[in-house]
């Protein structure tokens, strides 16, 4: 399949299939002064965007691939990593659809899988704002509530965290299709095709790009260890699992991990009525420092993807091997029970089945526990994935190409992709495949060759428009002969030759 040029203007972005009407910016009223509330905040940011110009006109070159049209760029997510990327990229006149396998208003864990009662990150932080003061989470705040209620705000509740997102897409209009569950990503040389299923049934989309903003387990899932691979799924589960926690009332539980997924299970376990909580800690003392929250400056967000590889792999190993603590707030969650129990220096060694519960073996001391959760984190398995089964044979991985020193092996670093300037994915050595760079990695696993500008809130701006900008100079340079047609027939004139009196 090749695709077909149908147009190369603005005027081109046509109601067809999936291509939707050419995004109107909203329209900035002329008196706002007496709006107030969200009314007034949403005012002023279609304002912000008038000054602005934004967003662009599109210019790629509008087509079809065997009738069907072309998107310029594809998301897989609709969280918050995916609504910036597609904010971003439509600011520089590039059309993106989003398709999230969630019901509207569920992207991302917020309202699902995640159950901190408030971010770690700080308040005032900007997240996917993208530079414009209307869209931040403390001008949504203030709007509803106010600046005496921003004041007294310690941290950002998660549902609340949720509700922003939400509005973030609503008065950005953002094209997202929920219930969309891509079960096929194929390269071609000129474009990606989708295969998706959604409650329609089967389809298809080609883009130019795609974008994979997909979450920390955004290529692959949660990692089990292996002293569960024989325990029958009824006694445990992982804690990014959609576990309904009311079922533990009354039962033993134990928590395997320290970090802040581990605290808030034990703590929505606990609050849920489960008889004994016991938190099973490998380590022998808790984290203190937040080691990554030192690599927060300006430096690292722009600084880090120049660096050299040793540099690279010995920061995040170092992060890595520190690990990061749970806050402060999640561990009071936990301790103000008076049936939670921090077993620190207790590695789990072998978890066995008896009659209705789990013994659980550790070093110290032998646990009989009715349920299970895992706080174990996640790492890239392809084979968790089976959208990837396609690419994943030909993707280079870092720990393909590089060697650490002694002491710097690092399973987590080792599986991490290694991706290109705009978080496109390079082929491995003797597994060639045309068009797999067409694809990008927005998402945690991006983190060793990018920094942190992939997925967490600090620095998701600085991600997508890094992202956006290299996409847009990608999809010029590839039309540029298209682009060099256009200006050669570009005929608007400004001088009329009215304007003067030749000389006599």
């Amino acid at each position: 399949m090749r695709i077909t040029e149908t147009s190369s203007n603005g005027d081109a972005y046509a109601d067809t299939g999936l291509l939707v009407a050419k995004p109107a910016r909203p329209e900035a009223p002329s008196q706002s002064a007496g709006l107030t509330g969200l009314a007034g905040l949403e005012a002023r940011l279609a304002q912000d965007l008038a000054w602005l110009d934004l967003p662009c006109q599109p210019w790629v070159p509008s087509s079809e691939v065997n009738g069907e049209a072309l998107l310029d760029v594809a998301i897989i997510g609709g969280g918050m990593a995916g609504l910036a990327a597609a904010t971003s990229l439509r600011h520089l006149g590039l059309r993106a659809c989003i398709f999230d396998s969630a019901p509207a208003g569920y992207e991302g864990p917020w309202a699902t899988t995640a159950r901190m009662e408030t971010l770690r990150s700080p308040k005032q932080l900007t997240g996917p704002a993208l530079g414009l003061p209307a869209l931040t989470f403390r001008a949504w705040f203030e709007a509803q509530f106010g600046l005496s209620a921003w004041e007294a705000l310690d941290k950002i509740p998660r549902l609340q965290w949720m509700d922003y997102l939400r509005w973030y897409r609503k008065v950005l209009n953002l094209d997202v299709r929920n219930e969309h569950c891509v079960i096929d990503i194929v390269p071609h040389e000129d474009y990606v095709t989708l295969k998706i299923q959604a409650p329609q049934g089967l389809s298809t989309v080609h883009a130019r790009r795609v974008v994979l903003a997909t979450g920390r387990a955004g290529l692959g899932g949660a990692y089990i260890p292996d002293f569960m691979r024989t325990v029958s799924r009824k006694y445990w589960a992982h804690s990014s699992d959609t576990t309904d926690y009311t079922t533990l009332r009354g039962l033993r539980v134990g928590v395997v991990g320290a970090g802040a997924s581990a605290m808030d299970s034990a703590a929505t376990a606990l609050e849920n009525g489960a008889a004994r909580v016991d938190m099973l800690i490998r380590r022998a003392d808790i984290p203190r420092v937040n080691k990554g929250k030192g690599a927060g400056n300006a430096g690292f967000t722009h600084g880090y993807q120049h660096l050299p590889d040793d540099w690279k792999w010995r920061i995040r190993h170092y992060i890595n091997v520190q690990q990061v603590p749970p806050p402060r707030a999640s561990v009071l969650r936990v301790s103000r029970h008076d049936n939670a129990y921090f077993n620190l220096g207790t590695p789990v060694q072998r978890v066995l089945e008896k009659d209705g519960y789990l013994q659980v073996d550790t070093p110290n001391k032998t646990f009989e526990v009715d349920f299970l959760i895992l706080s174990t984190g996640f790492f890239v398995d392809w084979h968790a994935r089976p959208e990837y089964a396609t690419i994943a044979p030909h993707i280079r991985l870092w720990g393909e190409r590089y060697q650490p020193g002694e002491g710097q092996e690092d399973r987590e670093l080792e599986g991490s992709p290694d991706l290109g300037p705009v978080f496109e994915f390079q082929e491995k050595q003797g597994h060639p495949m045309p068009g797999l760079s067409r694809i990008h990695c927005l998402c945690y696993p991006a983190t060793l060759t990018h920094g942190t500008v992939s997925g967490d809130i600090p620095a998701i701006s600085d991600g997508a428009e890094r992202l956006s900008k290299g996409i847009a100079s990608l999809l010029f340079c590839e039309n540029v002969s298209r682009h060099f047609e256009d200006l050669q027939t570009f005929d608007e004139p400004e001088v009329f030759g009215d304007e003067w009196t030749p000389a006599a």
